[in-house]
């Protein structure tokens, strides 16, 4: 049988800056000898909402493991209306939400349950047009999925990424599970600094995002209040105040479920959230 870990050709390693994805960087490393071959590139894309731990985490995988990691983040269209990117380290990385806020700007609307453009304009596509600046024009990627994750692998095998570009899951090829990454990362030097609650990281990927349940994201602003200010922001639309009709006025993220706002108010005692659980996590912001 062989190897899943194991390039045939370019590559990529699409690290989300979460354990799962860590641990398919270190099997994938071990493979093949401890070093990369010269035409694999492991890229992780900065969305500027990501926690700073995952950050951290990202930059120790980088030194620990003497692997390079190349950063970039999404640039909003230049004078030529280009779509481009940027290529930023550890100490430049954006962490204010710039590269988030931009593309919402760019778009005149909020990423939403039905079009979720965050993962597809800040991370897929901004790796595509790095790795086509550095002379790639076929590759595989590797993604950070799980085999207790069948929904979302069986996704990943039935699209159509053209001809460029094949998708993978080699984790889930030899049946790594939650339980296992969490093993190993016990068995680390270092770790990602957030709460691993059986096998999630509730705290992972953007800090608030919308796809999170109301009472995950709840407990969050509750932990940290100062974390919604920026998700309020965005859906006051104050970024858009130059235009005639910003963003805003009652937009939101999620119809189905209460504004930042809202849950702003709310963790800060001036309401309970009702009881509902309203998870959609299934994006390609892989742990």
């Amino acid at each position: 049988m062989n190897n899943p870990f194991l390039f045939d050709g370019p590559g990529v390693i699409s690290f989300s800056g979460g354990r799962t994805s860590g641990y398919m960087l270190w099997r994938t490393l071990q493979a093949h000898g401890g070093t990369l071959p010269d035409d694999v590139t492991v890229l992780f894309a900065n969305t500027g909402k990501e926690m700073p731990e995952t950050l951290d985490f990202v930059e120790a995988c980088s030194v620990n493991w003497d692997v390079p990691i190349v950063w970039i983040e999404n640039r909003p269209r230049d004078a030529e209306r280009k779509k481009s990117h940027a290529v930023v380290t550890h100490a430049t990385a954006s962490r204010n939400g710039e590269p988030f806020a931009a593309l919402i700007a760019e778009k005149s609307y909020l990423p939403n349950p039905v079009a979720r453009i965050c993962t597809a304009e800040l991370k897929v596509r901004p790796m595509q047009r790095y790795l086509k600046s550095i002379g790639y024009t076929e590759w595989t990627t590797f993604i950070g999925m799980r085999a207790d994750e069948p929904r979302r692998v069986a996704r990943l095998s039935n699209q159509d990424y053209g001809s460029h570009e094949t998708k993978e899951a080699p984790l889930a090829m030899v049946g790594v599970d939650k339980g296992a990454v969490g093993r190993f990362w016990k068995e680390q030097s270092f770790d990602l600094a957030l709460p691993n609650m059986d096998g999630v990281t509730m705290h992972g990927n953007c800090d608030l995002c919308f796809l999170k349940g109301g009472n995950q994201k709840l407990a969050l602003i509750r932990e940290k209040p100062e974390r919604a200010l920026w998700w309020i922001e965005q859906e006051k639309g104050k970024h858009m105040e130059h235009r005639e009709q910003p963003i805003g006025g009652g937009g939101w993220f999620r119809k189905d479920a209460p504004s930042y706002q809202a849950m702003y108010d709310m963790a800060m005692g001036h309401g309970e959230l009702f009881p509902f659980e309203d998870t959609l996590n299934d994006c390609g912001c892989t742990d």
